[in-house]
């Protein structure tokens, strides 16, 4: 009979490395989770050592870099040399794959660590010399030490906590403004949600064309604006439109210029004004666009960490929920599994970050069946799990999109149905005017917009 195999993950170490190399971005993501001994080859362990702690020293993590620091320390050799590292640099691999290689390697090490100790253990419980109940405890210390691993966080006491609430509360009672998060731009709006806050995740429903990604658009143009003396940063993930689809629009809405007129270029002397305005003031806020293919919830997450690293992160747009892919790759998993996947990652991404994120979502067909067309938490598609993890829920209704003879043209409603951090609204909702050609929303006073 074979002995059994020592567990290992040999290609999932050279790919994680791989991918650092790649995107340097990703030993964010990965030394919160891998220490360098988690790796089982010698080559790798040495290799991810050194990267984390260029990382640490704020340097750049490249092929160069690592050389020359293996080289500085005497290593390189023991890391295979500079051909070993060139080839791992050289080969192509996918980052959207990182969660899963820290995964693999950090089982296989806790597999290994486990088997190792309960050897040790083992070869112990034979030596009559150590006390049965010394033994019993170190048996049982050794056992929450790799429990301990798993990186569970721990208890914090109500002391703690209550320090950290009387310093939040005394610096929002000194506050003028009653808005202890994001200026959301809206006064209405802010007065229900006290503004976005760190940590929420907000979900923003509609049915097709009633105008949530414009709604969207309008909130990151606000706050990008309103907040840090106009330097807040906002990331906009768009999975339907182009970065320069999403930059027509704010340009639109910010200077109230013509969608259409925008991507004619047919315009009068005075919209021709408004736009090249627009544009400039725009290009001096911090607003970052992802238009890319990859829509993984593990690449927006690897990439909103490389963004408040780099310049800073204070509330992020998913345009929409339901085109995120899953990482739940099995065939067998329902829609609503993966949906529930993703909107757990969404708010855990938001307190992670400790930023709000507005994300996207489609409401299901149901609600166009019924005779009252006001959306409800059920008309959410895979309620379940977004009704849980969201801290507010915002639903747009437009009377017009149903052709109703008494709808005021261009009104929207927008109904809070759901707020962990205040009230709800009535079925009614809050009133907004929207300007579709301009792609702007503004409050409505009952005579127009203010």
């Amino acid at each position: 009979m074979n002995a059994p195999t020592i567990p290992y993950e040999m290609e999932a170490e050279i790919a994680l490395i791989g991918s650092i190399f790649l995107d340097e971005s990703v030993i964010i993501q990965s030394a919160d989770i891998l220490v360098p001994d988690d790796f089982y080859d010698v080559k790798n362990r040495l290799i991810y050592k050194t990267m984390v702690s260029l990382y640490k020293e704020g340097k750049h993590i490249d092929p160069a870099t690592v050389l020359t620091s293996l080289s500085s320390a005497h290593i390189l050799e023991q890391c295979g040399g500079t051909d070993y590292i060139s080839k791992i640099a050289d080969f192509s691999y996918s980052t959207a794959n990182v969660d899963t290689y820290i995964d693999l390697i950090q089982n296989a090490s806790l597999r290994r660590n486990t088997i190792y100790t309960l050897n040790n253990l083992a070869q112990k419980g034979y030596d009559n010399k150590t006390g049965v109940f010394d033994y019993l405890e170190n048996v049982e210390k050794s056992i929450f030490e790799l429990s301990s691993r798993r990186r569970v966080d721990s208890f914090r006491t109500i002391k703690q906590v209550s320090k950290e609430v009387l310093k939040n509360t005394e610096k929002n009672a000194t506050m003028k403004s009653e808005i202890i998060g994001l200026d959301t731009g809206f006064p209405s709006l802010n007065r229900y949600t006290q503004g976005f806050q760190s940590g929420q995740l907000i979900i923003l429903a509609a049915r097709t064309s009633v105008g949530k990604s414009a709604m969207a658009l309008n909130l990151a143009l606000n706050i990008a604006e309103k907040n840090k003396g106009g330097k807040a940063s906002v990331a906009i993930f768009s999975l339907e439109m182009s970065a320069e689809q999403l930059a027509e629009r704010l340009i639109a809405a910010d200077g109230s210029v013509e969608l259409g007129k925008i991507k004619t270029g047919k315009m009068d002397q005075s919209a021709w004004v408004r736009f090249t305005t627009s544009c400039s003031k725009l290009g001096e806020l911090n607003l970052f666009f992802d238009d890319s293919s990859d829509s993984s919830i593990a690449s927006i997450r690897a990439k909103c960490r490389k963004l408040k690293a780099d310049s800073g992160l204070d509330f992020v747009v998913v345009d929409y929920l339901q085109l995120i892919e899953s990482d739940l790759s099995s065939q067998k998993a329902s829609q609503q599994e993966k949906i529930s996947r993703i909107s757990r990652n969404l708010k855990l991404m938001a307190r992670e970050l400790e930023v709000p994120v507005l994300a996207l979502s489609q409401l299901s067909r149901e609600v166009d069946k019924r005779e009252n067309k006001r959306p409800i938490m059920s008309d959410l598609r895979e309620s379940g799990s977004i009704e849980q993890d969201a801290d507010i829920i915002l639903f747009l209704y437009r009377g017009e999109y149903y052709n109703d003879p008494t709808a005021i043209k261009g009104l929207v409603n927008v109904i809070i149905a759901k707020n962990r951090s205040g009230s709800t609204s009535t079925e009614e909702g809050l009133k907004f005017s929207f300007t579709g050609a301009l792609q702007k929303f503004m409050e409505y006073n009952g005579e127009g917009t203010v």
